[in-house]
């Protein structure tokens, strides 16, 4: 590990001592920065005029350090394979081009016009150093005209009347500033508005402006028209607007796409004869857009042949891949020498009853080892789902609601460790559902699970000190509800822009046995709890709250702060006197606190329990933060420092069974600080688009079971640990 440490800060060194000028011929500079300087005003954003300069600059790492740029000249000019290389995975120097100063003023200069400063100024001084250039732009902002008044002239009568409804929504009003910007956002909200009511084939384009900024001085007065022709066309051009309905409705797949038609025909929610709506076209595309089984979705609208005010529309559905084959692999090393491997595979098939249902089959394992030693830890998860299109006509015609579908999933998991094997059977129903893409929900009524412990070794039993722990191995059946509910603002698969998403999900189990039990049907247990079959059913509500954002930062938006908050807890009463082990919180791993490994962490400041062969620590609670600052290094590779936060506590202080519970599991505000794990690291990512491969190293900071924070040589004696995934932790 300390040769490790060596290397890595050699190569940073190495990265750092190179010209970033050597690959240059002597007449030619490399531009190291544009700087924009509003001279007049502290509120106007001067990187909001960044993207209208011609040429960018090369974009820096943390300062002026930038490894891709030092990269690019170690080359020998030799223009063999070491050169290619350098090339290849290197940035080259941007060369200056003095020429794209006057075109970078315009272009500025033009923007600002538009968004409505009048008669801006612009100077520029360039700074020639060691040769690079770096060019600062002065801007002096122009006036702004406050709009007096606003007259509406409207022709068509319809239109009037619409625009009138809509008053309470203008967005340019007498007291704004004049805006050529904000006039093209309000021609388009209007825009939007007639489509929505039958004006198909409207433009904003027969909005015309005109403004008076002279006749009241430092004001302008503002006429609005809508005309019968577009700003493209002469008055010769006019020709009456008109309000459409929706004519025949073909739906129209892929030949050869084996689908039921009724299946289209539930699907399909034009009417025809009903008043065009631009927004209800989209909610069509949108609900055939959500069906895995279609790749393209192709609405072809044209005026009717035989009816002039009515609208024809054709969907044309393409087909997608039916089958998918998914491999993902997860993988982390610490310092005890504890090797863990997370394989998993998924297969779905699309269209599986030619009806849009979707059947996934999956297999997950988890591996946990040590070379040269018996201790083995083995997981392995096998389970079936089946996604079923579900088209309840209220639902269809609900705006923003895409298609729901019914989920009916199976899964096995066998557990096999030096301590216990058990095996759980679980099968649910439910239904999932989202809203503009945005709100994703999930809600299972029916959830049931049988988990049976077939060996328990009564020496491990014997050694557990937390009893209600102990009290969580037990066999047991699990019948309830669980839900999730989930919004993101991008759903891409690695945006790159500033997102945010939250993510809660609950379970709630054993009420509706609970209010069966009081009738006396079921047989009692040593602690009067009820019992199926000589086993007790599981009574308790969990929760989990994780709120992400992810904000990109500098010019170009090459730098990514990521956060993270999450919170969760689970009760056991009624029936129960603990919380299922499966339903338990952990910390540590790959996407969690990194410098542990998977479940190495907590409960607050108790030690270890040595029962377990290969750490397997829990608890009632889990609190954990994590920040993360990513950033280009070169080529496809990307950097990472981070750190994280957190731990899990339990909650029930009372004894249980003539045992006491270690009172230093225990979560209290007063030791909440005392008793939180933190750590820090350094990550490389390898982005190749759709899949991102994570390489993490975490240190150990403190260590509330030590009470004691770490320094550089604890981290070099064993106080870290590696992680390898597919994508970001968070």
């Amino acid at each position: 590990m300390r040769k490790f440490g060596v290397f890595l800060i050699g190569m940073m060194l190495l990265a750092t001592g190179c010209s970033t000028t050597k690959m240059l011929s002597e007449d030619e500079l490399r531009l190291a920065e544009n700087k924009v300087v509003i001279t007049n005003s502290s509120s106007y954003n001067p990187s909001s005029l960044a993207p209208y300069i011609k040429q960018k600059s090369n974009y820096y790492v943390f300062g002026k350090w930038h490894p891709g740029l030092y990269i690019y000249n170690w080359q020998n000019g030799k223009g063999k394979g070491w050169d290619r290389f350098c090339q290849k995975i290197g940035q080259a120097p941007v060369v200056f081009e003095e020429s794209l100063i006057d075109k970078s003023v315009t272009s500025m200069l033009d923007h600002l016009t538009y968004q409505g400063y009048y008669n801006s100024h612009i100077d520029t001084r360039t700074e020639v150093k060691n040769q690079t250039a770096r060019v600062e732009y002065d801007v002096t902002l122009g006036k702004q005209f406050p709009i007096r008044s606003i007259d509406y002239q409207v022709k068509d009568s319809t239109l009037a009347r619409l625009m009138a409804a809509d008053s309470s929504n203008y967005t340019v009003v007498p007291g704004n500033f004049l805006s050529e910007e904000e006039l093209e956002k309000e021609s388009e909200r209007f825009t939007s508005l007639f489509r929505n009511n039958g004006y198909w084939g409207f433009s904003k384009n027969y909005f015309f402006f005109y403004a008076d900024t002279t006749t009241h001085r430092d004001e302008a007065d503002l006429i609005v028209k809508i005309e019968n022709y577009t700003r493209n066309e002469s008055e010769d051009a006019a020709r009456e607007h008109r309000q459409y309905t929706i004519g025949t409705v073909a739906l129209m797949p892929q030949p050869g796409m084996r689908v039921r038609q009724k299946f289209l025909q539930n699907l399909n929610q034009l009417k025809p004869g009903e008043l065009y709506s631009e927004e209800k076209i989209k909610r069509e595309y949108d609900r055939y857009s959500s069906i895995p089984l279609f790749s393209s979705v192709n609405m072809m609208l044209r005026e009717s042949e035989s009816d002039s005010t009515a609208v024809d529309c054709r969907v044309l559905l393409q087909q997608a891949r039916l089958q998918a084959l998914k491999l993902n692999l997860e993988g982390s090393f610490n310092s005890t020498g504890l090797f863990g491997v997370t394989p998993s595979v998924s297969y779905s098939h699309k269209n599986i009853f030619g009806g849009g249902e979707v059947l996934s089959l999956g297999f997950r394992g988890n591996f946990q080892f040590m070379f040269r030693s018996p201790t083995r830890a083995t997981e392995l998860a096998v389970n079936a789902g089946l996604k079923i299109p579900w088209y309840p006509d209220f639902i269809l015609r609900m705006p923003f609601v895409n298609l729901p579908q019914m989920d009916i999933n199976f899964t096995y998991n066998f557990q096999n460790r030096p301590e216990y094997t058990r095996n759980i059977v679980t099968g649910a129903y439910g239904f999932n559902w989202n809203i503009a893409k945005k709100f994703y929900y999930q809600f299972k009524p029916v959830q049931l699970s049988a988990v049976s412990a077939t060996r328990l070794d009564s020496t491990f039993i014997a050694g557990i000190r937390d009893p209600y722990l102990k009290n969580s191995f037990r066999s047991h059946l699990d019948l309830g509800g669980s839900g999730t509910f989930y919004f993101s603002t991008n759903t891409s698969v690695n945006p790159k822009v500033t997102y945010f998403y939250t993510r809660f999900q609950y379970d709630m189990s054993g009420n509706l046995m609970r209010l069966l039990g009081k009738t006396g049907m079921f047989k009692k247990g040593e602690r009067g709890e009820d019992l199926i079959a000589g086993i007790p059913y599981a009574q308790y509500v969990r929760g989990e709250l994780q709120a992400v954002g992810t904000f990109r930062l500098g010019d170009v938006g090459q730098y990514a702060l990521a956060v993270r908050a999450l919170a969760g807890m689970g009760f056991a009463y009624g029936n129960s006197v603990s919380l299922p082990f499966e339903k338990l919180f952990y910390a540590g791993g790959a996407s969690s606190m990194r410098g542990w490994r998977a479940r190495a962490v907590g409960p607050g400041m108790a030690p270890r329990d040595t029962s377990f062969a290969i750490a397997n620590q829990s608890g009632d609670m889990h609190l954990e933060a994590n920040v993360e600052m990513r950033f280009p290094l070169f080529w496809k590779l990307e950097g990472a420092v981070f750190a994280d936060i957190g731990n899990v506590w339990n909650i029930d202080a009372d004894g249980l069974d003539g045992q006491s519970r270690d009172p230093r599991s225990l979560f209290s505000f007063k030791n909440l600080f005392r008793s939180t794990a933190m750590d820090v690291g350094l990550g490389a990512r390898l982005d190749f688009g759709m899949v991102l491969i994570r390489f993490d190293m975490g240190l150990v900071v403190y260590d509330p079971y030590k009470q004691e924070f770490m320094g550089i040589n604890d981290w070099f004696n064993g106080n870290y640990a590696f992680h390898f995934g597919i994508g970001y932790p968070f």
